[in-house]
């Protein structure tokens, strides 16, 4: 797929994101009202003058503030019916533990110390 260039040399069909939001744009930007906006987030945020009356925040700082809420708040997505890792296990094999994985020299030593730990002594007291 080509695309054409326009006159400043960005791609006609590529949108560009600004690095600064306008206070009109920012609360539509993170998908809320302006009140909540400005109860919630704005005084997190750094406020940049443009020109007399505007103001914008950096797009960054926008995203880092949701990235932070998100940590916060977020639940995490419910489990899928369709793969369980309690009803797929990688083996089919039953998992055993705590035994060796190879052979040694030193296999029936270890199994007496076992046998030593395990075994149930009598209180002699």
């Amino acid at each position: 797929m080509t695309s054409k260039l326009t006159d400043r040399g960005m791609s006609a069909t590529r949108a560009l994101l600004p690095r600064f939001i306008r206070l009109r744009d920012a609360p539509y930007y993170l998908g809320m009202d302006r009140n909540r906006f400005n109860a919630e987030v704005r005084q997190c945020l750094t406020s940049i003058p443009i020109g007399r009356q505007g103001i914008a925040f950096d797009r960054l700082e926008l995203d880092a503030w949701v990235e932070d809420y998100v940590s916060r708040n977020g639940r995490p997505a419910k489990r899928s019916k369709i793969w369980d890792a309690e009803d797929h296990r990688a083996s089919t094999d039953e998992a055993t533990t705590g035994g060796l994985t190879r052979k040694s020299k030193d296999t029936e030593d270890w199994r007496k110390a076992v046998a030593r730990l395990t075994s149930r002594r009598r209180n002699t007291t």
